[in-house]
């Protein structure tokens, strides 16, 4: 199976030699499209030292400004994480992550996210991922070095890729709905729940993040995605406009 629908997303990364050994790490596993997101330095003579022979990765990686850009035509992203988050998210242990991304990317476009060296994803970063992944690491002295991450699981997606694919949810006549079509349901629903009294903007109480977690696990379609959308309409229209 092909591996060609498998993207491989680096968030702000600062340090090109890490791109390029990231490259590198991805060619010999099989791995074939990169995308950066606004990378502090690229392109790099030093991305491309260390790509020793992926250049051609380097070539035709795609710069992004936005995780939401890298991510619009996906319909599945699994983030990397090594840090607890205050409302656990879906996770997903790194060989069942390389099948899940695997299994998507069968049906259509998928992205495993990396985040910065330092600091790793933002929670907002994660928000916009159905599940996050974490390589397990000696616990003093958990500091991975983000393209030997990005080795490690290029490693497990090649072995997942022996995998028959797993049929995917839904039916061929309405795909999997796409990040971007999920994200635009999410300020939408955001937006109606504002203007019914339902979330307070000043005192939200994460109520949006548990939100995406119920609708990542349901792994909804772009007929669903469109039907849930119609609702929101209808209901806004009932909203009373405020004037101002």
């Amino acid at each position: 199976m092909s591996l060609t629908n498998i993207r491989i997303v680096l968030v702000n990364p600062s340090h090109p030699g890490n791109i390029g050994a990231a490259a590198r790490a991805m060619k010999a596993m099989g791995l074939e499209s990169l995308t950066l997101v606004a990378p502090k330095i690229f392109p790099s003579e030093e991305a491309v030292a260390r790509a020793a022979g992926a250049e051609d990765l380097l070539g035709r990686c795609r710069v992004c400004a936005t995780l939401q850009e890298a991510l619009a035509s996906c319909h599945l992203a699994i983030g990397t994480s090594n840090r607890q988050r205050t409302i656990d998210w879906p996770m997903l242990e790194p060989g069942a992550c390389a099948q899940r991304l695997v299994e998507g990317a069968a049906h259509g476009e998928v992205a495993l996210v990396f985040g910065r060296e330092r600091t790793g994803l933002t929670n907002a970063e994660l928000d916009r991922c159905q599940f996050f992944t974490t390589i397990p690491t000696n616990p003093a002295f958990s500091s991975l070095n983000v393209a030997a991450a990005v080795q490690i699981m290029a490693y497990e997606l090649m072995r997942a890729r022996a995998e028959p694919a797993a049929p995917l949810q839904g039916s061929a006549d309405s795909p999997p709905a796409t990040l971007a079509e999920i994200q635009g349901y999410y300020q939408h629903l955001e937006e109606i729940l504002i203007a019914i009294g339902f979330l307070d903007p000043e005192n939200p109480r994460k109520l949006m993040r548990r939100l995406y977690r119920l609708f990542n696990r349901a792994g909804l379609e772009q007929r669903e995605v469109n039907i849930l959308r119609g609702i929101l309409t209808a209901v806004g229209e009932g909203v009373p406009r405020r004037h101002s």
